[in-house]
């Protein structure tokens, strides 16, 4: 049985900084990889001051995924976006530990946090 298609959510924050929040669900591997790129590529195209890319309903992320992720940082930077990362659970947490990315990314705990930075 192949896992549910990712789900991806995307908010505008009603706040000053112009924030958006995007949470997928699911899992981020091969095949949903570039679903999950084509939705950080339109976020971004609207330059969001902030974009927080809520982790905590991902249970499982391979290679693809963390390559978007990278591409999502350095998309961000161009912009002059800050990209939070939030709410990584233990199996996406592992990946960055391993590929020493928690040195590259600003990491929240959870969405709230990465909000209130």
């Amino acid at each position: 049985m192949s896992p549910a298609p990712l789900d991806i959510r995307v908010e505008q924050l009603k706040d000053a900084a112009g924030t958006v929040v995007v949470t997928p669900s699911g899992e981020i591997d091969y095949s949903e990889a570039p679903v999950f790129r084509e939705a950080l590529r339109r976020v971004s195209e609207g330059r969001p001051a902030k974009l927080i890319v809520d982790l905590s309903r991902v249970a499982y992320m391979n290679t693809p995924g963390v390559a978007t992720l990278v591409e999502a940082l350095q998309l961000a930077k161009k912009n002059k976006t800050r990209l939070v990362l939030a709410g990584l659970t233990e199996r996406v947490s592992a990946v960055f530990d391993i590929a020493r990315l928690t040195r590259v990314f600003e990491i929240a705990p959870d969405r709230n946090a990465a909000i209130a930075r």
